[in-house]
């Protein structure tokens, strides 16, 4: 029995989220293959095999996967897939848009948002926003899986010894066509990396009280910077900020949620956080039923005198 984990990498070195991934495919049991298909990825293959737990990286490396197209993934993924009998993508934008892909074309049932590792063929996975975990078992001779990345460990980057297999590369699918990207510049952490997020909601107003009330905190704590749904589509926040069902999972050390109500949906994407603090004027505001910690107070009083304080 082997497994495969789809890896998420910039041609250069593997992401974070693949090694949460190839956590949970080490619980699957049997030797764990790691595919980078990338171009000039070589160094992220490398990368790749140093990885603990894993027994073998293949690299399919070829110009078709330069922009990680979709239909041109899932095609050498579906290329190998009789070898695997458990094939894993992180549950991210990129992993989400192959994963279906592929299990349509197996003509099997996709697990998403797998969370836990029960045995060969049966998962847990969160249902309702979050609020009950379904334990499914999975009959079908291939089972393809996306994994919650905060459900699992990061495997370690060092201590493996994988060896390396270039593979033949399927041609191009002619399906689509790459035109451009828009990539918005960050120099806070990766906000599904992070290991502290501060957070805003609507209750800040506008883009500047936004920018002028939560930005100080999160420079003090060396924090990404995350938002409801309602604030950014209100405008205060752009689009990848947005933390729940809808936008990013994340769980991090620390995440300090200000001017949030704790709508369901917000709840189900950080409920997982190791420490929550919440500040809110409502004191019956659900956030404070998941925090670790609350403030009832006025965040335009309290969060500026937080920072005074660090």
């Amino acid at each position: 029995m082997a497994n495969l984990v789809i890896a998420e990498h910039d041609n250069a070195s593997i992401k974070g989220a693949t090694l949460n991934t190839i956590t949970a495919a080490v619980a699957c049991g049997g030797d764990v293959h790691v595919l980078v298909a990338g171009h000039n990825a070589s160094a992220a293959a490398q990368d790749a095999s140093q990885i603990a737990g894993v027994t073998k990286v293949i690299h399919a490396d070829s110009e078709v996967f330069a922009h990680a197209l979709a239909e041109n993934v899932a095609a050498q993924v579906l290329a190998i897939a009789a070898n695997y009998t458990h094939i894993l993508f992180p549950a991210t934008a990129a992993g989400k848009n192959v994963s279906p892909r592929v299990a349509a074309k197996l003509d099997v049932a996709q697990l998403s948002d797998v969370t836990l590792v029960l045995s060969a063929d049966t998962f847990e996975r969160p249902i309702y926003a979050g609020n009950a975990i379904a334990t499914v078992q999975s009959k079908d001779a291939i089972k393809v899986l996306t994994v919650r990345t905060t459900g699992f460990d990061a495997a370690a980057r060092t201590g493996g010894s994988a060896n390396i297999e270039s593979i033949a590369v399927i041609a191009d699918s002619g399906k689509s066509t790459f035109k451009g990207s828009e990539i918005a510049k960050n120099d806070r952490p990766e906000l599904t990396a992070a290991k502290i997020i501060v957070s805003g909601g609507r209750a800040l107003g506008s883009a500047e009280k936004f920018a002028e009330v939560i930005t100080p905190l999160a420079d003090k704590l060396g924090a990404a910077m995350g938002a409801s749904r309602a604030a950014v589509d209100a405008g205060y926040a752009p689009n990848d900020w947005q933390v729940g069902q809808t936008g990013k999972i994340v769980a991090p050390q620390l995440y300090v949620a200000c001017g949030i109500s704790g709508a369901i949906q917000h709840l189900a994407g950080m409920k997982d956080s190791k420490v929550i603090v919440a500040i809110n004027k409502d004191p019956e505001a659900p956030i404070f039923s998941v925090a670790d910690y609350g403030l009832e107070a006025d965040l335009f009083a309290a969060v500026p005198e937080l920072v005074n304080a660090l």
